[in-house]
């Protein structure tokens, strides 16, 4: 299977910690990958990495059929080479409706002038309502966003994330403060989106994981501990010890 995403011998250190410790991981263009482990296992940083927001001391952090290496590209130019990121928190434009944010996310030229002269055209309307459908809100479209339950709010960023056409998305404990209908609806979510786009969701909810059906990453004090299906690592005694038995 050919490679999207490859960290390689990746090492990071905040004052004297070692966040991340030699890590590799690879993930292909069109797969989802759970990312599990125990707090200050190195989850967020592996995200701020890959993201651009944290420089590491080594290695290196390859995207694409091109091997460019991110590590030489600003926040804003992983962004838009295909790398979308949604936070434990949602965050969206509360006083806009669900369809203004998700026009304001579609993939259009960023220059301020194409932004103080843009009109939405049909195809524009077309393909947020399209968008809409996917994530559950079609119904809510004139509603401001802020009127939204949690779960809503969730959905809403995933759309504008899928709205932004990306390769690869990163999604932070996306089951949290969910209700279990509200968690299964985002799990049919990302199952779909992994079939256009790599997808990695960090969780900590096993149950959720499972429900993804995907092969799990164990992460330990900033390396790999464990790889393969959810059954697998959560038999190996060295993740029951670290993480599961606690």
């Amino acid at each position: 299977m050919s490679t999207l995403l490859e960290v390689s011998g990746v090492s990071v250190t905040f004052d004297g910690f070692r966040a991340i410790n030699n890590l590799s991981f690879r993930i292909g263009p069109a797969e989802m990958r759970a990312v599990i482990g125990p707090n200050g296992a190195g989850k967020t940083t592996f995200m701020d990495i890959v993201t651009g927001k944290t420089r590491p001391d080594e290695g290196r952090v390859i995207w694409g059929e091109r091997s460019v290496s991110l590590l030489k590209m600003s926040e804003a130019r992983i962004a838009q080479a295909g790398i979308g990121r949604k936070f434990q928190k949602p965050t969206v434009f509360e006083d806009q409706t669900v369809e203004e944010n998700l026009l304001m996310a579609l993939k259009k030229p960023r220059s301020w002038v194409s932004v103080l002269s843009y009109r939405p055209s049909r195809e524009d309307i077309e393909k947020v309502y399209g968008l809409a459908q996917e994530i559950g809100l079609q119904d809510a479209l004139k509603r401001k966003s802020g009127e939204l339950s949690h779960g809503q709010k969730q959905w809403l960023e995933i759309g504008m994330l899928l709205a932004q056409e990306p390769r690869l998305l990163l999604v932070d404990e996306p089951a949290a403060g969910m209700t279990p209908q509200e968690r299964e609806h985002t799990t049919d979510l990302l199952v779909e989106a992994a079939k256009t786009c790599a997808v990695v969701v960090v969780e900590h909810d096993m149950e959720f994981v499972r429900r993804l059906n995907c092969k799990v990453t164990v992460l330990h004090e900033g390396s790999v501990l464990a790889e393969g299906s959810l059954d697998h690592v959560t038999s190996n005694q060295d993740v029951i010890d670290v993480y599961l038995g606690r």
